[in-house]
């Protein structure tokens, strides 16, 4: 019967031979168009994203000079070598990973409680919720010098409402460990807000109905956070968290407003030190060796976290 119909009807199948490549052709010029719009937008982002960082991996394998280009000479991975022997170095890192995790936690648990409260419905609540994103939108240079004349030693108002209290006054930006917390405390002040967006957002989207199950049920306030609120949001905060991660450990231009570095080079972190190595010694090779060194730490803890946030979501 198959083949009797087949034999028979010779014009429907070319009819729908021909529907079939005109079919194919349409979509084919169809992905053409659509990669022709895409085009100019893939070959910037190639030129501003995979340029720099092939030339920044190239670099470093050089003894190499942004001043001396012509006596840049091939040294394998002696520069990488010489940066991980050096105790200054980890002594860097030490201090950006103390400095990572006193912002993200500090920013973390400030930024879920307050937004908690802001995803509630009362008076004021706009007004007070653009005000708290005030400082997000401030430059980090800006932030630094802020909370630079803040902290002086002398005629500081931080230092003015501690001895107000009865306390001796601190030289915040002259000793390492009291450098270390003002720096943390302007980057939480400038960036708990961005916390405070995501986890309002995302606590606003819970639905009603499964608080009013759980009222009903008798579950207690600190049940519904604990067991509704935070599990149901927990995809967005981690993705809060990675990107205050990744933000944090690249964190330069705070530092070169409030401290500079000091006292010494004891607040320097990874990044000051790259920008330092690159633009003040010119040390262009070492300074791209310690450049790729940051970014593969970045990028294998983003890779644990992005891991951990898919099987997060998964549950979820």
């Amino acid at each position: 019967m198959a083949g009797t119909a087949n034999s028979l009807n010779p014009e429907s199948q070319a009819a729908a031979h021909a529907a079939r490549q005109t079919e194919l052709r349409k979509r084919s010029s169809g992905r053409l168009m659509i990669f022709g719009f895409l085009s100019p937008t893939l070959a910037i982002l190639l030129f501003m994203v995979a340029y720099p960082i092939f030339s920044l991996i190239y670099y470093s394998f050089f003894n190499f000079s942004a001043l001396r280009q012509a006596t840049m000479k091939p040294v394998g991975f002696n520069n990488y070598k010489f940066l991980l022997s050096d105790p200054d170095l980890w002594e860097r890192f030490i201090f950006t990973g103390k400095f990572v995790f006193i912002c993200v936690t500090l920013q973390m648990l400030i930024g879920i409680f307050v937004g908690y409260q802001m995803q509630k419905n009362f008076r004021g609540r706009d007004v007070i919720f653009t005000l708290l994103m005030m400082p997000m939108m401030l430059s980090p240079v800006v932030v630094g010098f802020l909370w630079r004349y803040m902290l002086n030693s002398e005629w500081g108002v931080i230092n003015f409402l501690v001895s107000s209290a009865g306390f001796a006054k601190v030289d915040w930006l002259g000793q390492t460990n009291p450098a270390l917390w003002a720096a943390a405390a302007a980057d939480t002040w400038m960036w708990t807000p961005f916390i405070v967006l995501l986890a309002t957002a995302a606590f606003r989207g819970i639905p009603e109905t499964i608080y009013e199950a759980a009222e009903v049920d008798g579950a207690s306030p600190a049940y519904r956070f604990f067991r509704i609120t935070l599990p149901m949001s927990a995809p967005v905060l981690f993705i809060a968290l990675i990107l205050r991660l990744i933000d944090s450990f690249k964190q330069y231009d705070l530092f070169v407003a409030l401290t500079g570095g000091g006292p010494g080079s004891s607040t320097e972190t990874v990044s000051f030190s790259v920008a330092k190595t690159a633009f003040s010694y010119f040390y262009t090779g070492e300074a791209s060796a310690l450049a790729v060194i940051l970014l593969v730490i970045i990028i294998g803890l983003s890779m644990i976290l992005v891991r951990h946030l898919t099987k997060m979501g998964e549950k979820y």
